[in-house]
């Protein structure tokens, strides 16, 4: 299958290009980003097994399905690393809330949190490529406390690869940061910028984009590519689970084939909902896609309004911090897919140039057929959160959010809620809500509380950063992000 860009084509790229070539280089015209030229279908046989399939399988019909240029074997490989999970078998478990509500915890890989289920086996691939290629990389990643850890993790220790992750100083939960600068692999570098996720997205794009930056780059034998979203080899990894989900419902007999059900997703930049959107493409029973948000609502106003203005707000700090964006780029591969190229550019021009665009009613109208939105203050939250502890399941401050999307279920059907993140992440929040008081903690007293509280146990993982060593300090502006890269690269390279 070949990959096409969202704003079209601008004469001097490629008119499409490889998975290959979309993963290593995924910097598309005027901006713009790589989707596949097509969705495909699942096998039309895919649900007759598909309660009998594991993950793994599951994955690789997904992936073949889209016809990419990697070996099978290199596929294999990559799908393995999910038997490092806490349950090798179960990778992704469907948990029962009640008779209507299921979570999809997708949270049991070693960083705790949903990225590692996509960039466990990209990190594989695209080290493979590199290898395959003979040639070098720098992999970005601005995160707002997810990705970093799980990107560092999954490219630690790999030959040819180097990569820099920027961090927003204040943004990320203190168990995030630490997962980022106690990282100890020579070929990682982790900065900390002045400002928030979304100056740490916009400085990623603009590299990423720069000619003069990638020539700087060339001079020292090293190309350019990008671990976070904006790369399409993560959706696709992100697709997988939400298929997955569906098949463990079927397995435990709560729905039936076919029967269709609501996905409700807490979302940022996208991602998540847009694999659950490629998920229903290829065949997957979803009635409507639920999209919630903390008060940072650019998600919940376009898709009840159709408005996109990011000119008059300002990005607020929340309890769930990962979600604390406002400029979501995966919204950018959703227009694409509905209204076409020159839409899309149009739209995207608009919002670059004055902070805005406004969807027509129809192309509104077009979109709730498919998704809904809410969001959720940091109160709203916590009481889930406490609400939840006390019935015997544990929710971390993004996940608790979905619930408030109860009311946008207009049909008597299954709910499967993705669950993001684990609890340890942002155990302050937990505690806080826990005790009923606005007081937080450290985290790290923060963990032994609620392990003693609610009885459960603190992985090594988690525990075991708050005796690791500070290995990266630096917090710098984001007009020095460049030069940090560059000096990095020298030292590494002198």
């Amino acid at each position: 299958m070949q990959f096409i860009e969202t704003r079209g084509n601008d004469g001097q790229k490629p008119l499409n290009v490889t998975f290959s070539q979309a993963v290593l280089s995924p910097s598309a015209s005027f901006g713009g980003l790589f989707v596949p030229s097509d969705i495909p279908s699942l096998k039309v046989d895919f649900w007759k097994r598909a309660s009998n399939l594991s993950y793994q399988e599951i994955a690789l019909e997904v992936l073949e399905a889209f016809e990419i240029d990697i070996p099978k074997k290199i596929l294999l490989e990559a799908l393995s690393l999910y038997e490092n999970f806490d349950d090798p078998k179960d990778p992704a478990p469907l948990v029962k809330l009640d008779e209507t509500h299921f979570v999809n915890e997708l949270f049991h890989g070693p960083t705790r949190a949903f990225k590692d289920m996509a960039l466990q086996p990209f990190g594989h691939i695209l080290s493979y490529l590199a290898k395959a290629n003979e040639q070098n990389y720098l992999i970005l990643a601005a995160t707002s406390g997810d990705t970093g850890p799980a990107t560092l993790e999954s490219f630690s220790g790999k030959e040819g690869i180097k990569v820099v992750c920027l961090y927003p100083d204040g943004g990320t939960s203190d168990v995030q940061r630490l997962q980022m600068v106690t990282a100890s692999g020579k070929n990682l570098k982790v900065l900390g910028i002045h400002g928030n996720f979304d100056d740490a997205q916009r400085a990623l794009k603009r590299l990423l984009g720069s000619h003069e930056f990638k020539e700087r780059l060339k001079k020292m034998n090293i190309n350019l590519s990008a671990a976070n979203s904006v790369n399409f080899g993560r959706i696709i990894f992100q697709t997988v689970y939400h298929i997955y989900a569906y098949t463990r419902a079927l397995k435990q007999n709560e729905i039936k084939k076919g029967e269709k059900v609501y996905f409700t997703i807490p979302s940022g930049n996208f991602g998540n909902a847009l694999g659950a959107y490629y998920a229903k493409k290829m065949g997957l029973p979803i009635e409507k896609i639920l999209i919630t948000s903390n008060i940072n609502n650019i998600l919940t106003e376009l898709f009840t309004t159709g408005i996109y203005d990011i000119k008059e707000r300002k990005l607020l700090k929340t309890t769930s911090p990962a979600m604390d964006i406002l400029v979501s780029s995966n919204v950018e591969r959703l227009l694409f897919d509905f209204f076409g190229a020159k839409r899309t550019k149009e739209l995207m021009e608009e919002l670059n140039n004055s902070g805005v665009y406004k969807l027509s009613l129809k192309e509104l109208s077009i979109l709730r057929e498919t998704f809904d939105a809410t969001f959720a203050d940091d109160a709203f939250a916590k009481n889930s959160m406490k609400e939840y502890a006390q019935k015997g399941y544990i929710l971390d401050p993004h996940t608790a959010t979905c619930l408030k999307a109860k009311p946008l279920m207009e049909k008597p059907l299954k709910n499967i809620i993705c669950a993001t993140a684990e609890w340890t992440k942002f155990a302050p929040t937990l505690f806080s809500a826990l005790q009923g008081v606005d007081r937080t903690h450290a985290d790290k007293v923060a963990l032994e509380g609620v392990s003693t509280a609610l009885k459960v146990p603190i992985p090594p993982m988690i525990s075991d950063l708050f005796k690791a060593s500070i290995v990266h300090k630096s917090i710098i502006s984001q007009e020095g992000i460049e030069d940090a890269v560059i000096e990095f690269l020298e030292g590494d390279n002198a």
